[in-house]
């Protein structure tokens, strides 16, 4: 992702003990522009860029992006213990301050941008799911053993435990699937999600072949869901 400038702003949001870092990364391209924010989602091990990236320009409406949980500037929490539900709540708090946006998720972010625009179908209008890092999770069946070892003094993001936890953490193909066709059912658009990504992993595949689920470029999909 390159980047132009350094955030306009960053708020800080609680999602229990943790603080969350929203950081707006461009205001809308007119004063004027009614169109929503687009809100950034990161790939595994990621945080959100100093600036909007040159992709997401052509975008009318403000940009802003998440540090989920572990990531960025948001509270790297003490033990582990993550899912991607609990990155789908990240989200849910960062929509409750904007209010209604469009998202762009790459690698594991894609996938949380799935769960989201399934789960708050009124507040998600559109999904873009994009390349990225976590994309492919580590499958649906166990795998070899991995331990963490973690300074006592503390690490900083991202947190080993995160990238240790959530590279496993994509669920079967039909629970993806459940979601897709959840946000295809009440989000009211014709099409609420739309699949950038090349790589195709098992659940991004089932989830392209549902109704209501197109397969563009990401300015294509930018320029979609601008005019909903």
């Amino acid at each position: 992702m390159s980047s132009g400038a350094g955030p306009m702003a960053t708020v800080s949001l609680a999602h229990n003990k943790v603080s969350l870092a929203l950081h707006q990364l461009r205001g809308p391209l007119l004063p004027t522009s009614p169109v929503r924010a687009l809100l950034l989602l990161h790939g595994l091990g990621e945080h959100i860029p100093a600036g909007a990236p040159a992709e997401v320009g052509p975008w009318p409406g403000p940009v802003w992006g998440l540090d989920f949980t572990g990531h960025g500037r948001s509270t790297v929490p003490v033990g582990g213990g993550y899912t991607c539900e609990l990155l789908m709540a990240d989200v849910d708090v960062a929509l409750h301050h904007l209010g209604e946006a469009t998202l762009y998720g790459r690698g594991l972010g894609a996938y949380v941008a799935l769960l989201v625009a399934g789960a708050r179908p009124a507040l998600v209008r559109g999904a873009i799911l994009a390349d990225g890092p976590g994309l492919s999770g580590g499958g649906t069946r166990p795998g070899t053993v991995a331990i963490v070892t973690v300074d006592p003094a503390g690490s900083g993001p991202p947190d080993p435990f995160a990238l240790l936890e959530l590279s496993r953490d994509v669920r079967p193909a039909d629970y993806a699937q459940a979601f897709a066709r959840e946000a295809v059912r009440s989000s009211g658009l014709d099409v609420p999600l739309v699949v950038s990504a090349y790589a195709r992993p098992e659940w991004l595949r089932a989830v392209s072949e549902e109704y209501g689920v197109e397969t563009l470029p990401v300015a294509r999909a930018l320029e979609l869901f601008a005019e909903r």
